[in-house]
């Protein structure tokens, strides 16, 4: 359950303390993807799949350099959705790919905070 959790953690760890925006339609896209993450049950696929959605449209506006990371993070969220909420699955796509998604999400982390002045809690702060 520890994997789970971390899961859990690691595909909504944006929700947390929003502060103004500066930095154009990313930084507005990405606020739209913390409200849509907030309680989001990664057992739940229909949730999951509304966060997706927002992940998408902040991925078309990050900067160019965060392109690969937002890409590495809508991977793993599709991956979790298609477990469809059965335990096993998603403690197994913890193992196998959360340590790709982890550096990810230290770069949107900072890239938020520095631009948006957005904190996105849980990775790397």
């Amino acid at each position: 359950m520890r994997k789970l959790a971390a899961l859990a953690a690691v595909v909504t760890m944006s929700v947390g303390a929003l502060t103004a925006c500066s930095g154009g339609d990313y930084c507005a896209d990405l606020k739209g993807y913390v409200d849509s993450a907030k309680d989001v049950d990664i057992k739940n696929a229909d949730q999951v799949g509304k966060m997706l959605t927002e992940m998408k449209k902040v991925s078309k506006s990050a900067p160019k350099d965060l392109e690969d990371d937002w890409k590495v993070v809508i991977d793993y969220a599709e991956k979790a959705q298609d477990a469809k909420g059965d335990t096993n699955k998603l403690m197994e796509l913890a193992k196998s790919d959360g340590s790709k998604v982890q550096p990810a999400m230290e770069a949107i982390t900072k890239q938020a905070k520095d631009t948006c002045k957005i904190d996105l809690p849980g990775a790397g702060n």
